[in-house]
């Protein structure tokens, strides 16, 4: 209150506030405060706003150093003008006096503005990557790892331990290493790699992977077989089923719903289990035969129980036909992204930067790659590619494509235009976003489409540093909204983002009513189907799947880690056909309006791991392809198939 306020009032009539009340700015455009603050040496400063939002959606502000950039500052409601909280921004300021303007950027103007606190230089430098991990001991849930430490400017206080993008420990710093990760699984290989964290949040670049296996449990003994199985409720995709539990010397562990050729379709966890599920994804209209089996910890399962069979009732909306091949022998084709007109369309291949033309009749095609690509020896590389909606080869060769890149010697994930003829790419040019998009060995988004709108939307992850998501001036773990020059949308909440708490969103696809519906990499609790709405908050870190945080989003659709890990989504007939890399199979969600309703799965195990999938134009069929020679996979090559849904 202290500020210079621009269309504003002093008021005090909400409880709670600090000093002698708080800015009430208009509800329109451009309202806000400017404040005068010094600092005896130039440098970069959090500013701490403390706000009350007790309305029923973000209000966002811009804020600006010496009017110099702004840069867009999110205030997520707080579930009463009563209840306050803060949100941190950093700005750059120079020796002496320096001001601070906070504006309004929509006609519900901005929240009420209780104090505004500046801390001392904000720690923008990362801890170097920590050396080579070495397993020195393993027990059959846990590992002892050492590894050379980091450095920092200002030091590392903690080091956060990975198998492939799960985070599964971490260990204090000082006092590490040697560190001992437990509550790990038996008898399991761990692909482990370190990163080091300081106490701004900084997180370093990858170390090197190590393999470490934990030992079996010695127990022989399987479980009792469950007993007593019925079932109830039949419908399109699910069916209820309760049984009797079985007993095992060291107590179970899980419960798997088996079918009739002995594949795990469904398991039900916990300490102790519940001996009560619903099965969710079953195809519509098919017959079925299920039992139960126990599984304790050292792995050992059961005799089944008895079998019950039904038939789940039809779906209205048609579901996918055996698959044809339209063409093999790639080597983890990432995304696929049609010309305009149907004819064909491009993909890329992560690991290897190339790019093809794959015609309809199953003509695959090198027309170039992706120069200053870069691997991350993990998910990063040549990732997304969307080509221009109005491309025709003349007067319009636009392509773009989103990978990990060594431009000037320093590697990110960039988003870069590039020229197609129709027959060879050229001239890559590097889009200005404003900031940089962090790379590392896992979490790089990557999908990259236009919309109906006709602006470009890019997936990007939080690099595996969780505090980037919930930071608007970092364009991680971000839904970004784009020019083709690279510049933000009209009507984005802030600059170039469109959303932001996101960990490693994949696919992005619209429905019939130009819905936007993003499918997202969870850590170990849940993945996520979300509908994205501008200027959103979608809860990472401080959500993962369902939660009651007041200003984030719950997803409209959760999935086990173990059946999903998706990736690119396709809308038919308002229906989500999402991929599943290790759930290994194509899952169908039906879609109402703002609501995602029944779920079934297809083609379980049968192709392996799925990534790209993409609706063909002008009929009801999509695209999908393995990615069974990443480095998850089995090695062998990929293939790209085609489905008709009816």
């Amino acid at each position: 209150e202290t500020c210079t306020i621009n269309q504003g009032v002093v008021e005090s009539n909400h409880a709670g506030y600090t000093g002698t009340g708080f800015v009430n700015g208009d509800n329109v455009i451009g309202s806000g405060i400017t404040c005068t603050v010094s600092v005896t040496a130039a440098g970069s400063f959090p500013v701490e706003i403390r706000y009350a939002n007790g309305g029923t959606a973000d209000r966002p502000m811009s804020l600006s150093a010496n009017g110099g950039a702004a840069q867009a500052v999110a205030f997520p409601v707080t579930g009463a003008w009563t209840t306050w909280s803060t949100r941190t921004a950093t700005v750059a300021l120079v020796a002496g006096s320096n001001t601070l303007t906070l504006t309004s950027t929509t006609a519900g103007g901005g929240p009420n503005l209780d104090r505004l606190r500046l801390f001392g230089p904000r720690d923008t430098e990362v801890p170097t990557a920590p050396g080579q991990p070495v397993c020195v001991s393993t027990s059959e849930n846990s590992i002892t790892l050492v590894w050379p430490t980091s450095t920092d400017n200002i030091g590392v206080v903690a080091y956060d331990i990975f198998h492939l993008g799960t985070q599964i420990a971490t260990a204090p710093a000082p006092g590490a290493p040697p560190f001992t990760a437990t509550g790990l699984q038996p008898n399991f290989q761990y692909q482990v790699s370190v990163f080091a964290r300081d106490a701004a949040g900084n997180v370093s670049n990858t170390s090197p992977e190590v393999l470490c296996k934990t030992l079996p449990i010695d127990d022989p003994n399987p479980p009792t077989a469950p007993s007593n199985l019925t079932h109830s409720a039949v419908a399109q995709t699910t069916v209820n089923l309760t049984w009797t539990g079985s007993t095992d010397d060291r107590g179970v562990t899980a419960y798997q719903v088996i079918n009739a050729s002995d594949t795990v379709i469904h398991t039900v966890s916990g300490n102790p289990p519940a001996t009560a599920t619903t099965v969710p994804g079953l195809t519509c209209n098919t017959a079925y035969t299920l039992r139960v089996r126990a599984r304790d910890a050292a792995g050992n399962l059961s005799a089944p129980s008895n079998a019950v069979s039904f038939t789940t009732t039809a779906c209205s909306r048609g579901v996918p036909q055996t698959p044809t091949t339209v063409a093999g022998s790639w080597d983890v084709p990432w995304d696929i992204s049609w010309y305009p007109d149907g004819s064909a369309a491009l993909v890329t291949e992560r690991d290897t930067f190339r790019v093809f033309k794959l015609s309809t009749n199953g003509t695959k095609t090198q027309v170039g790659t992706v120069p200053s690509s870069v691997t991350t020896s993990g998910e990063g590389g040549l990732m997304g590619v969307a080509m221009s909606p109005t491309w025709n080869g003349t007067t319009d060769t636009d392509v773009f494509f989103m990978h990990t890149s060594n431009d000037g010697g320093s590697t990110a994930n960039r988003v870069v235009k590039m020229t197609f003829n129709g027959s060879t790419l050229s001239n890559r040019v590097v889009l200005n976003l404003g900031g940089t998009i962090r790379s590392n060995r896992y979490h790089n988004g990557g999908r990259i489409k236009f919309g109906p709108d006709g602006y470009l939307y890019v997936t990007t992850g939080d690099a595996q540093q969780s505090s980037l998501a919930q930071d608007t001036a970092s364009l991680n773990g971000k839904i970004l909204r784009i020019t083709k020059t690279g510049a933000g949308a009209p009507g984005n909440a802030f600059g170039r983002i469109y959303t932001y708490g996101h960990r490693n969103p994949q696919g992005l696809a619209w429905d019939s009513a130009g819905r936007l519906w993003s499918s997202e990499l969870g850590n170990s609790s849940s993945d996520e189907l979300n509908l994205i709405l501008s200027g959103r908050n979608y809860g990472w870190p401080t959500c993962e799947g369902t939660c009651t945080v007041t200003g984030m989003e719950n997803p409209k659709k959760t999935f086990s880690v173990s059946t999903a890990s998706p990736s690119g989504i396709a809308i038919v007939n308002d229906t989500v056909y999402m991929a599943a890399l290790r759930g290994e199979r194509l899952w169908r969600i039906e879609l109402s309006g703002t609501s995602a309703g029944a779920t079934s799965t297809y083609f379980v195990g049968t192709y392996g791991r799925l990534r790209a999938v993409e609706k063909v134009p002008g009929v009801n069929a999509i695209w999908f392809g393995s990615t069974n020679s990443d480095n998850n996979g089995d090695g062998s090559p990929d293939v790209i198939r085609r489905s008709t849904i009816q």
